[in-house]
């Protein structure tokens, strides 16, 4: 058994101090003693519980930057596609390894622990599957293993190219999947279930999958399996849905599917009032990714009316503009102050300080849509545990209740010094334990993907 003492820790009904955290060989907490005698163990003065990044492409993490040059027409979300599109042609599973084990270093760094990567990328450039189905999916977990970081797969439903099951496109091949492709390929992954590693499912969208596609995954899936989708990011797919059921994406899904805890509804930003209570009655996460839905200029969920009916949120970085989970709460609450015109929204009657209520909130909405054991640091569950920088000047003389308003709301340094995952410690000191080996092996990875603009 391994042991930390933290002089203050975020524990599930808030901070506590003189801290004393315990875990067994295989990375599971066994022990939380508040109010504990200094053990003569590593000692930390802030410890939080790793945040849990609920949506990732990794493999966009390579176009970072190389999007933001105007083209002819008005940009948006459906011109960014195409040049996504463009850059997914050439890419290969090695180089898909290659740049998650790069953005994994990077939000390890940043304060995420655990990572939900919605996988798309299944098919190799002449549209043929790999020998082994699982090809880029096992790559990918490969590069969670390398790095540390948790990992919850979630192999693509990718069949259409919108509504009313229109053929795919020429450049959609590669993501190309059906139900029996899903499901050999969550067979596939089975092997590499453990303790650090979960398979769910992710029904790209309603554009991209039907309802009886996703029945029959879901009727094979195990029942506590997640399942991710993207679902009502732009309002040219709500009309989309309007135009071919009737009913808008949310409502749909609604009526059409049980959705309920396991379902983690991402972006879900154009919603009615009804919708939004739906959602919340449901009791899946909403899996918001504020700098990737400015980025393509998706719009703001409603989250002040999401939170008064008790919906569970959860925040990932998608398209890995930022691969900082302080970035993306910090721009969750900014974005209902720009829009509301008022300041501190994401708060509850318990809870009035919005870095808490942020930082808590995702936790739980984290964990669930990952459907692994994480997002407290409580016996039973992972020890993944983030240490603060205490000696940075925006930690100096803070009372707790200002810790995380300061670790969200203060400034651009990185106050992460130190992660573990699992009870092994994977960022010290800002660094992560493989960093110059990875980064050198990403800049190759561009430097092959450049030759093919």
């Amino acid at each position: 058994m391994s042991k930390l003492f933290a002089r203050h820790a975020l524990l599930p009904d808030g901070w506590a101090k003189d801290v004393l955290i315990a875990w067994d060989a295989a990375g599971s907490i066994v022990a939380v003693t508040a109010g504990a005698p200094d053990a003569g163990v590593e000692r930390v003065e802030y410890a939080l519980p790793g945040m849990i990044n609920l949506h990732s492409h990794s493999f966009q993490r390579a176009l970072g930057g190389r999007t933001e040059k105007a083209g002819d027409s008005k940009d948006s979300f459906w011109t960014w596609r195409e040049l996504m599109y463009r850059f997914a042609r050439n890419i290969t599973p090695e180089h898909i390894e290659a740049i998650a084990a790069q953005l994994f270093s990077e939000c390890l760094r940043h304060g995420y622990t655990s990572l939900c990567e919605f996988h798309y990328v299944q098919r190799a450039p002449d549209g043929a599957m790999y020998p082994r189905p699982a090809e880029t999916a096992e790559r990918v977990i490969a590069a969670a293993r390398l790095t540390g970081i948790g990992m919850t797969m979630l192999p693509v439903l990718y069949s259409y190219s919108g509504f009313g099951e229109m053929p795919l496109k020429p450049e959609q091949q590669r993501f190309r999947t059906d139900a029996q492709d899903v499901l050999r390929i969550v067979e596939a992954l089975e092997p590499l279930r453990d303790a650090q590693t979960e398979v769910g499912v992710a029904p790209h969208s309603l554009r991209a999958a039907s309802v009886e596609q996703i029945t029959e995954v879901l009727a094979t899936l195990p029942k506590a399996r997640p399942v991710h989708i993207h679902i009502a990011e732009q309002m040219a797919e709500v009309q989309q849905s309007l135009d071919w059921s009737g009913r808008r994406p949310v409502q749909w899904l609604l009526e059409n599917l049980n959705v309920d805890q396991r379902w983690c509804l991402i972006h879900a930003t154009h919603l009615t009032d009804a919708e939004v209570s739906g959602i919340a009655r449901s009791g899946a996460v909403a899996g918001l990714c504020p700098t990737t839905e400015a980025n393509l200029g998706d719009g703001l969920f409603p989250l002040e009316s999401f939170l008064a009916q008790d919906g569970v949120f959860g925040i990932g970085s998608d398209s890995h503009v930022s691969q900082s989970a302080v970035e993306e709460l910090r721009w969750l609450e900014y974005g209902q102050r720009l829009q509301h015109q008022r300041r501190n929204i994401a708060v509850s009657d318990a809870q009035r300080n919005v870095g808490d209520f942020l930082w808590q909130g995702a936790l739980r909405g984290g964990a669930q849509a990952a459907g692994r054991p994480v997002g407290a640091l409580a016996p039973g569950l992972r020890a993944d545990i983030v240490v603060l920088d205490d000696a940075h000047p925006n930690m100096f003389g803070l009372a707790l209740d200002e810790v995380l308003g300061s670790l969200v709301f203060s400034g651009n340094d990185n106050l992460v010094k130190d992660v573990m995952v699992g009870g092994q410690w994977v960022v010290r000191n800002q660094q992560h334990v493989a960093q110059q080996a990875i980064a050198a092996r990403f800049k190759q990875t561009l430097a092959e993907l450049r030759e093919f603009r």
